[in-house]
């Protein structure tokens, strides 16, 4: 569809795919789900003074179309970021980077998908200057989908690692899949920021472009937990400098982020000090923490974790390597959440769900420990924090 005549002369766009957000010259997007059915609402949208309503079969690939049609109205430069591990808090970083000199507009919490990329895009306006787009993705296709529609001048995939297993068939099959963002990249004329460091990426960006960086030292002062932020911290300050913000800026910016939404949050309750990483787990990322957490200098360590998602037949092999990693380190305290665990040789107890846990802290309360708590977003760790 021909969609200037929506677009024109407007600085801006109101959309939604929720009916109670309506409001008078927005546009209502009928979405059709399992569990829900936009299509009921159009006559409501239309007396809440919805402009414009999608609806229909295909109401997600007209909302792309007008996506796509919108970026390209606004021909502002767009960085697309995706990777297995430490994409939105890179996302995050060098928006913190950016913002120091442009009107950047950036993708807000977790909207990486099919739905989410598009809504990113209809949000931009005439008055911002550049953006950044998180892409995410758990089966082939995926990026080149979403990069199809946003159309970016510029990439950095942060890392590949086993995740999504189940959806991609094999590690080989996460290369592919990120690789679609350097695959659109290097047909049309952009480039990509890159680790240098990190062997995959540089056979996956064969003949493209390059602007490099490597991982690093963790800076001293950020909020970030965890040596493994180190290549995202690298990555945005690489940005920056790339955009014209100075090294110094761009550290400055980043010293006074702060993590939030259960990523790297460091927390002090009455008892004890917690890492929260309960949004994402995957074998790459639970490692890392584990490794990073175990060479503190702390006493009494506590390790709390929720199994990991969406690995297919790889599921058993890595629940096991985390609970050998866990032996070596012979913590003082480890409490295991899922039933992924329970088919390992692993000696601790292990909770069917977060409730159990609950139920087990309220009776026999953890002081004086350092706890790392991280899971999959499936397992909600983060129900445990007021128990910890």
């Amino acid at each position: 569809m021909d969609w200037n005549f929506l677009i024109k002369n407007k600085n801006s766009l109101c959309v939604t795919t929720d009916s109670r957000k309506v409001t008078p010259g927005c546009i209502f997007v009928a979405l059709k789900g399992e569990h829900f059915d936009g299509n009921q609402f159009v006559e409501q949208a239309k007396r809440d003074g919805a402009e414009y309503i999608i609806c229909g079969d295909n109401a997600l690939s007209e909302l792309q179309d007008l996506a796509r049609a919108w970026r390209r109205e606004l021909g502002l430069p767009i960085l697309a970021i995706t990777g297995t591990n430490g994409k939105t808090t890179t996302k995050e970083l060098c928006a913190a980077v950016l913002s120091t000199k442009y009107n950047l507009y950036y993708t807000q919490g977790n909207l990486n998908n099919q739905l989410g990329v598009p809504l990113t895009l209809l949000s931009i306006t005439r008055a911002h200057e550049m953006a950044i787009v998180e892409m995410g993705a758990s089966h082939p296709g995926d990026i080149k989908e979403l990069v199809d529609i946003a159309e970016p001048d510029y990439g950095l995939i942060t890392n590949v690692g086993h995740a999504h297993l189940q959806g991609f068939g094999s590690f080989e099959g996460v290369q592919k899949t990120k690789a679609e963002l350097y695959d659109y990249l290097r047909q049309h004329g952009g480039f990509c920021f890159r680790n240098t460091d990190n062997p995959y990426l540089e056979k996956m960006a064969n003949g493209l472009k390059t602007v490099a960086y490597t991982t690093g030292t963790m800076p001293e002062g950020t909020h970030l937990v965890g040596n493994y932020n180190s290549e995202n911290v690298q990555a945005a300050i690489c940005v920056g400098k790339y955009f014209g913000v100075s090294e110094e800026t761009a550290l400055a910016a980043i010293r006074a982020y702060v993590p939030s939404n259960n990523r790297s949050q460091l927390m002090q309750t009455e008892r004890n000090t917690i890492v929260v990483d309960a949004y994402n787990a995957n074998p790459t990322s639970m490692q890392a923490a584990i490794e990073a957490f175990s060479k503190e200098k702390r006493n009494n360590y506590c390790y709390i974790l929720g199994g990991m998602r969406e690995l297919g037949e790889y599921s058993h092999t890595a629940h096991q390597n985390i609970v050998n990693m866990l032996l070596e380190r012979k913590a003082d305290i480890v409490l295991l959440v899922g039933d992924e665990y329970k088919q390992t040789t692993a000696p601790y107890t292990i909770f069917d769900d977060v409730e159990a846990l609950c139920d087990y802290l309220k009776a026999n309360p953890i002081c004086g420990a350092h706890i790392l708590l991280k899971g999959s977003r499936g397992n909600q760790l983060e129900k445990a924090i007021p128990y910890l």
